[in-house]
């Protein structure tokens, strides 16, 4: 066997071994029930996990928990007990769980990282909770205290600014767009989509620095670099919405 070979036999083991894992925790809820493990020489379910599985007694408990927790949520509850989904990402969504979003959060996380979940329950957690701070350089603060000084309405010249701002935005963005010629967003369309957005995740209730240009507006069928339809994302955020585009691609044609 040689280097490549060896290497992927030991990525395939290891996929197969976290499968089955995964897949025995979500036996324990049952067997607990039964007392199954006494069949085992076990004194308790802790016990029979860790001789058999190699599970620490804070994951059994947390098995068990969510067991109890999915009760009224059959397709979560499914998910747990049957192993398609890892214990990680359920204890993650567990707190925005209910019986009307199952369904579509056990469509999402199926697909996303562990990082992904994490962002996409801090989205739902604070969606509307989040409050921006204005920071001034100490220049730009006296500056706008003498114009105040003076009787100037700062609010009105700081409003104009912004309104010259966002109508040369608009402007550029209302430019014809030509069928691209290559998957790479040109450097003009990204200058023009950090002038409007700036360097953050255009999230709202996100802090992290932009990695990606979004196209909303799927470029495999625009076949274009309209900055009307390209947000800058985060990597997480980047990844959720690709798996809302898939979901929303699958409603339609499938």
């Amino acid at each position: 066997m040689n280097d490549k070979e060896l290497l992927e036999t030991a990525c395939l083991y290891g996929r197969n071994a976290l499968l089955w894992r995964q897949k025995f925790i979500g036996l324990l809820p049952e067997i607990h029930k039964r007392k199954l493990y006494e069949k085992k020489n076990c004194s308790s379910i802790f016990e029979f996990a860790a001789k058999f599985g190699g599970l620490s007694n804070d994951q059994v408990r947390l098995a068990l928990n969510l067991e109890e927790k999915f009760e009224s949520m059959p397709r979560l509850h499914e998910a747990l007990v049957n192993g398609d989904v890892s214990i990680n990402k359920l204890a993650r969504v567990v707190s925005i769980a209910t019986k009307e979003n199952e369904a579509e959060l056990l469509n999402v996380v199926s697909n996303l990282s562990n990082r992904a979940v994490e962002t996409l329950v801090r989205d739902e957690k604070f969606t509307g909770l989040h409050v921006q701070t204005l920071t001034l350089n100490e220049e730009v603060k006296n500056r706008l205290i003498e114009l105040q000084f003076k009787g100037i309405d700062i609010n009105e010249l700081i409003s104009a600014a912004l309104n010259k701002r966002e109508e040369e935005i608009a402007e550029e963005k209302a430019m014809p767009v030509e069928l691209a010629k290559s998957r790479p967003v040109p450097a003009k369309t990204k200058k023009l989509n950090k002038k409007e957005f700036g360097t953050k995740c255009s999230i709202p209730t996100c802090k992290k620095p932009s990695e990606v240009i979004h196209h909303t507006q799927t470029f495999a069928l625009s076949q274009k670099h309209d900055p009307n339809y390209l947000a800058p994302l985060c990597k997480e955020h980047h990844e959720i919405a690709h798996s809302i585009n898939l979901r929303v691609r699958e409603k339609r044609f499938f």
